[in-house]
């Protein structure tokens, strides 16, 4: 059985053919999905897909390109659905410096903000990191993100940083970019996180692997990131199966 830790399967790419998606992660060996929703039009229909598929799950939080979107209320909200049986983590939250469609600091106050809400409810939390690498490992610490930890989704940066980042509790997750033949830096950040720490992913409809490079990306393409890490880590896909689902059901509580 894979895990594939982070999609967005209910994003408009997948309006035609939703169910047969599904269904092709279920024939490819796919056991369980972390949907995300990230904002007032996702969250919504994240849920309604975990309701829909008892091996699909839900994480609830905002996105940090939407943090100018975020009110008191919308806050509220998603710490009322923290008690729904089916939300496993609050995400994907964190910082983007890449998209310049909110301003960093309001960005900054919606992160702490959703950190403090996951300490409050004891739930993990989802990190979306683009361009930001010191300032999001030093909010993490500053804001004991370590009390609940996480994962840091479709991780790009650097060993030093994973290394700090591995310090407060996090998981380090990787995604189709890792199988790109010309992604030197990923393939050496795997090759050393501890296997009890490493999850995989697809952030389907988004970053398709190798040969599926540039087109639209599925939850069945994670077996195609497994071989890659299994490769890298000198195991056998089997093994490497079983190591990053046990972690993604400990992570998330799954059972």
């Amino acid at each position: 059985m894979l895990i594939d830790t982070h999609a967005h399967l209910n994003a408009p790419q997948f309006d035609e053919d939703r169910h047969e998606v599904i269904a092709r992660a279920r024939d490819n060996g796919i056991g369980r999905i972390v949907n995300v929703g990230f904002n007032r039009e996702t969250i919504p229909t994240s849920l309604a897909l975990a309701e829909q598929y008892d091996f699909i799950y839900s994480t609830v939080g905002w996105h940090p390109t939407d943090a100018k979107d975020m009110t008191e209320e919308d806050l509220a909200w998603i710490e009322s659905l923290c008690s729904h049986d089916k939300v496993v983590a609050i995400g994907e939250i964190g910082l983007d410096y890449y998209w310049d469609t909110s301003p960093k600091d309001v960005q900054d106050r919606v992160f702490r903000d959703q950190i403090r809400l996951a300490r409050k409810v004891g739930l993990p939390i989802a990190i979306h990191n683009r361009d930001a690498h010191h300032d999001v490992v030093q909010t993490l610490r500053e804001e004991r993100a370590s009390e609940v930890g996480g994962v840091m989704h479709c991780y790009s940066g650097s060993w030093e940083t994973a290394k700090l980042c591995l310090d407060m509790n996090f998981y380090i997750s990787f995604g189709g970019p890792v199988t790109f033949k010309n992604a030197r830096q990923p393939k050496e950040v795997l090759e050393k996180v501890p296997l009890d720490r490493l999850l995989i992913e697809t952030d389907a409809p988004y970053l398709a692997p190798h040969p599926y490079r540039g087109k639209r990306n599925e939850s069945a393409y994670v077996r195609l990131v497994a071989e890659t890490a299994a490769e890298i880590k000198g195991i056998s896909l089997e093994e490497l199966a079983e190591i990053t689902s046990r972690n993604a059901m400990e992570l998330f509580r799954i059972s």
